[in-house]
């Protein structure tokens, strides 16, 4: 799908609500538990790595938690400040993550590079690291691929900004946990220092996606659109309809999954208003049909000759 296209989605309505809060509820408890292991397990085991993963997971609680208030309230009906609804508190909802997923990356680098330079310089003398440290990484590696792939199901079937961004975050976690293995796999045969460089490498990974979320919903929230895949499908759609001459201008504005679009047509100069407006509806009715993410549809029309 190209990005920013809208696309088609599977469900709506109390189902793409039910299944929204089932992803972020999943999502919360998982992160709590491996918040809670890999911290304990990270200072008891003395890997830096799998404890840089510990704050990545309990950061994730965090946001779990203020996401789910932003989903719950997009779900609120139109009135008269909103008229088109909330839905636009989804993608508000993926820029707190994408903040949270940057936050926690700088945080870990911080401490990853301050602990690699002390074992390299000889200030501190790393401690051997527990083999239990490497059961709780690839007992996250296994949790977190279930839930990349739930979730991202979840996020296509729905088009919530939100949950999308939630299945990017478990796929990043899977990444990070992979190298949290490698740190403690190497740290074991002898060379400490890739521990906490390994810190290091997860910080990477999950700034990258951090970046993205940001960059996708902070797209949403711009309007920025697909516009000349989404004007062929238009065309596309309204070429049979009768009396309509051509598209003359097209804007598109978006609220959470939703596209509002404003449309000016060109008709006969030589027909009543009565008949321009029934082309007009012609159009709405064929636009709404057609493209299912669209939620309405203001259309004005032009005279010009035939």
């Amino acid at each position: 799908m190209e990005n920013n296209d809208p696309g088609k989605y599977s469900i709506s309505g109390p189902e793409r609500e039910r299944q929204s809060n089932r992803a972020m509820n999943l999502a919360l408890a998982a992160n709590i538990l491996l918040a809670l292991l890999k911290s304990i397990g990270g200072i008891l085991g003395h890997s830096a790595a799998l404890l840089a993963d510990g704050i990545n997971s309990t950061s994730d609680v965090v946001y779990n938690v203020v996401v789910a208030i932003f989903v719950k309230r997009s779900t609120k009906p139109a009135d008269e400040q909103h008229p088109y609804g909330h839905t636009q508190l989804e993608t508000i909802g993926a820029v707190v993550v994408g903040a949270f997923v940057v936050t926690t990356a700088v945080t870990i680098m911080w401490n990853a590079i301050d602990s690699l330079i002390d074992i390299l310089n000889g200030t501190v003398q790393p401690q051997a690291i527990s083999p239990i440290t490497l059961v709780i990484a690839l007992f996250t590696i296994v949790l977190k691929i279930g839930l990349s792939l739930y979730t991202s199901k979840a996020g296509k079937q729905t088009q919530n900004q939100t949950i999308i961004a939630l299945a990017k975050d478990h796929r990043n976690d899977v990444v990070s946990a992979g190298a949290v293995v490698v740190g403690i796999l190497l740290s074991h045969l002898g060379y400490a220092w890739v521990d906490p460089l390994a810190g290091g490498l997860v910080a990477l990974v999950i700034l990258r996606t951090g970046v993205t979320i940001l960059s996708d919903s902070t797209d949403d929230l711009m309007d920025t659109v697909p516009g000349k895949k989404l004007k062929a499908k238009m065309e596309t759609a309204l070429e049979d309809i009768p009396g309509l001459i051509a598209i003359d201008e097209m804007k598109a504005h978006r609220f959470g999954q939703y596209l509002v679009i404003n449309l000016s047509i060109f008709v006969d100069g030589t027909i009543s208003v009565n008949e321009g407006d029934k082309i007009a509806d012609a159009v709405e009715v064929r636009l709404k049909e057609a493209l299912d993410y669209v939620r309405a549809v203001h259309v004005h029309f032009h005279a010009r000759p035939h």
